[in-house]
């Protein structure tokens, strides 16, 4: 392995504006929350003062009773007894419970939070700094994490869904047997097969599949996992979550930043919605308000302000936050003081900031995660006898073809020239038809129009033609793209860890953490 590149998302023409901006210190409000020693001291001291040494008592016990079913290693157990003392603070990562992990930036994201303590405690000696990966149990939606790819194929399970994913049983391990044939002859493909059975054995629910997955693979690095369906966890919640049902606060503290943030950019990752909580028993469904009662949307359940905030009272745990009250419950429950996340995680992150100070909880610094790509030796070197770059995959490709598909053609150099010719002529009788009636001068414009549109004809055209007459370079040209981006986008929200790890096993997560980059928000390019 051997990194060739390291492009900064500045110079990425996919990556969103409204992250370009936030990370060039560009939107006002938000200029400490960026990735810098002095915002971590500054987060440091808001963050000792606030959070209570009861509340690393809570947070030890829960740890301690949701990991008690995996093996530790002395790493953990060190940052496990650390989170009671208050020089003490996380940096957390989240994501859904996708299948054997999903795409493999689950793995990229995690590897950041992990460098980014480290660097921290090289820097801050006086702290301590744990990694926690937040585990998205309460999440619904089946179909969007019950599936992985890898190079060669798809997998799937099926099991019935509807409530809080983390929840569901394994019964389908059909996908096992057919992920066993893909890689028994790998290299590290045993490891692997070990990895998803042990994970995946009927009878473990899916927040323990996770679970035992991600400390295997993370666990001498001293990643703390946390599920947030505790009912520990949400009873220090509580206060917000009234608030939320009685006044709705979410919505309207942070309506002013989403209409700045729709104004500028277009839209909102998340929008708020009056009531931003789930009801959850054996189905996670919305809470709506009518102004008499609160409805428990695709169930018969009605409850009056008084029934719903005894059931607030007596069972936290059934009050499950949206993908936007979850960021204030995470912040609320840990000494945090980074969030590592992608791109759109962070842009609904920005939408909170007003809603944070309102309920008095430090909004923490924000790091768009890394990137990384893995490219074939052999696939580099056709990228360098076509003349082109690796960056030139991260523009827009279509120009980028359209460009070495008329590189150094005779007819379009001949059509620049007459056009060029063109425009200068009609700029010399435009200055003299300016002298003479007013409609004549309209339409020397008008005919210039005219002609300038028949040379954008001729050129489109033209391409066409070449196209045709290139076909065997236009093919070559979109073979590459898809060897940088299967299935049309970033390889890595698409394939899976394992087509990779079957190769180098453990070394190539170490070669991942050696590469990250934490103090700015790179695309790592690495030969294979």
């Amino acid at each position: 392995m051997k990194t060739i590149n390291k492009i900064s998302f500045n110079d990425i023409e996919s990556i969103p504006q409204l992250v370009k901006d936030f990370l060039n210190q560009k939107i006002e409000g938000f200029e400490k929350h960026t990735f810098s020693l002095d915002h971590f001291r500054n987060q440091i001291e808001l963050k000792k003062e606030l959070f209570l040494p009861e509340q690393r008592e809570i947070l030890y016990d829960v740890f301690e009773k949701q990991l008690s079913d995996l093996k530790l290693s002395s790493k953990q157990k060190g940052n496990l007894d650390n989170l009671r003392l208050p020089n003490t603070f996380t940096i957390t990562t989240g994501h859904q419970l996708n299948l054997f992990s999903g795409p493999v930036f689950f793995v990229y994201k995690i590897l950041q939070t992990i460098k980014t303590c480290t660097y921290l405690k090289e820097n801050f000696p006086d702290f301590n700094f744990v990694p926690v990966y937040w585990m998205a149990s309460e999440d619904h939606d089946f179909a969007e994490i019950n599936h992985f790819k890898t190079e060669s194929n798809y997998y799937e399970t099926h099991e019935k869904s509807g409530g809080a994913v983390g929840r569901i049983q394994i019964t389908d391990t059909f996908f096992i047997s057919e992920f066993e044939k893909e890689f028994k002859d790998s290299v590290f493909g045993t490891e692997l097969i070990l990895m998803l059975k042990e994970s995946y054995k009927q009878g473990n629910t899916l927040t323990q599949a996770i679970k035992t997955l991600v400390n295997r693979l993370f666990s001498e690095w001293g990643l703390m996992i946390l599920d947030g369906d505790s009912k520990e966890l949400k009873n220090q919640i509580k206060d917000v979550f009234k608030d939320e049902l009685l006044h709705c606060s979410l919505q309207k503290t942070s309506k002013s930043k989403v209409d700045f943030l729709t104004e500028k950019y277009g839209k909102v990752q998340v929008n708020p919605r009056d009531i931003n909580l789930f009801y959850l028993t054996e189905t996670r469904d919305r809470i709506e308000y009518n102004g008499q009662k609160y409805s428990i949307v695709d169930t018969d359940i009605q409850l009056t302000q008084e029934e719903i905030l005894t059931e607030l009272e007596n069972h936290p745990d059934r009050f499950s936050p949206n993908a936007l009250m979850r960021p204030v419950y995470q912040e609320k429950v840990l000494p945090n003081l980074a969030y590592i996340g992608g791109n759109a995680e962070i842009m609904y992150w920005l939408e909170l900031k007003d809603y944070f100070s309102a309920i008095n909880i430090p909004f923490p610094i924000l790091i768009p995660r890394n990137s990384m790509l893995f490219l074939k030796e052999k696939t580099l070197g056709k990228i360098e006898k076509l003349d082109l770059s690796i960056e030139d995959f991260f523009q827009n490709f279509t120009i980028i073809t359209n460009r070495k598909i008329l590189n150094d053609n005779t007819i379009l150099k001949l059509l620049d020239e007459k056009e060029e010719l063109l425009i200068r002529s009609f700029s010399e009788l435009k200055a003299t038809a300016s002298i003479t009636e007013k409609s004549f001068g309209n339409l020397v414009n008008a005919e210039e129009v005219r002609q300038l549109k028949s040379f954008k004809r001729m050129k489109k055209r033209l391409l066409h033609a070449e196209k045709i007459k290139q076909g065997e370079l236009l093919e070559r040209l979109e073979n590459l793209f898809l060897s940088v981006h299967p299935s049309k986008t970033w390889q890595e929200r698409v394939y899976n860890f394992s087509t990779f790890f079957s190769d180098e096993g453990y070394s190539w997560l170490e070669n991942c953490l050696e590469e990250m980059v934490v103090q700015e928000s790179k695309l790592i390019i690495v030969a294979i």
